[in-house]
């Protein structure tokens, strides 16, 4: 316990140095260089926007859409990739009908579509969670069939020969055995979710912070769609950790061990 805390501890001071080297360096060669800031902003002028926008208050209802948008969207689509995944698992006919279209479906390119959600679905909130739903539902569901696929057949036998129903199956074997692919699923849609939710906002919104950075963009302040960035990238990795966390709390059985650091 000792050493991987201390290799924790390591890593994580590893991340800062580099961070801060990175910041350094790039702080340092925009003004050694002279780079305009409408190619490459400082990081000290990214900073100074990034809490004049909270300070201000411009970004707080942008933010609190592009939240909804994001978090909603994400429960939808995990729901639907849970459900419809678990049902393409268990009827095999589903399977050979179903999944195909489903993976035509994916393989659209959610930029040319989603100007037909917005037409369907009006300028507000809802065509954006459509398409936050649409972009995370295809992760989950890959991660369901492969996770109910990878169930043990012996294992299966075995349920049988001691007279399981199928709902004790799929309650006490299928579903603990998948939960680690599940979760590397949510992971993905996790990321994803802050993807599609900005797409949607990119091809048509009046609220949200797609809809600022298009904003900021047009007035050519590039601090501040950097400031911007950087919030969508804190939302992101927030999202991605919560769902790591679940994982490790409920897929306790995984360890994911780190290799010794050599000194």
């Amino acid at each position: 316990m000792n050493l991987l805390t201390k290799t924790f501890n390591s890593h994580r001071l590893q991340s800062i140095v580099l961070a801060v080297v990175v910041i350094a360096t790039w702080e340092g060669a925009c003004r050694v260089f002279a780079i305009s800031s409408l190619v490459l902003p400082t990081p000290s002028a990214v900073a100074v926007k990034l809490v004049s926008l909270f300070v201000t208050g411009i970004i707080w209802s942008h933010l609190w859409a592009t939240l909804i948008e994001i978090v909603a969207g994400f429960v939808f689509g995990v729901i639907a990739g849970l459900v419809i995944g678990a049902m393409i698992s268990l009827i095999p006919v589903l399977e050979r009908l179903v999944y195909p279209y489903l993976v035509a479906l994916q393989t659209l390119p959610k930029v040319a579509i989603a100007p037909l959600f917005i037409i369907w679905f009006g300028y507000g909130l809802t065509s954006k969670i459509v398409i936050t739903a649409l972009v995370c539902f295809f992760p989950v569901l890959v991660a369901v069939i492969a996770g109910f696929h990878s169930t043990d057949v012996d294992q299966l036998d075995m349920m049988k020969a001691f007279g399981a129903t199928k709902w004790q199956t799929l309650i006490r074997l299928r579903v603990p055995s998948a939960l680690v692919l599940i979760f590397a699923g949510l992971e993905i849609a996790a990321v994803l979710a802050v993807i599609g939710a900005i797409v949607g906002e990119f091809v048509g919104a009046q609220v949200g912070l797609g809809y600022l950075v298009v904003t900021l963009n047009f007035g050519l302040d590039v601090p501040g769609v950097f400031a911007v960035l950087i919030v969508l990238s804190a939302i992101g990795l927030a999202m991605h950790g919560i769902m790591r966390i679940a994982a490790r709390r409920y897929v306790f059985w995984i360890r994911r061990n780190e290799a010794p650091v050599l000194s």
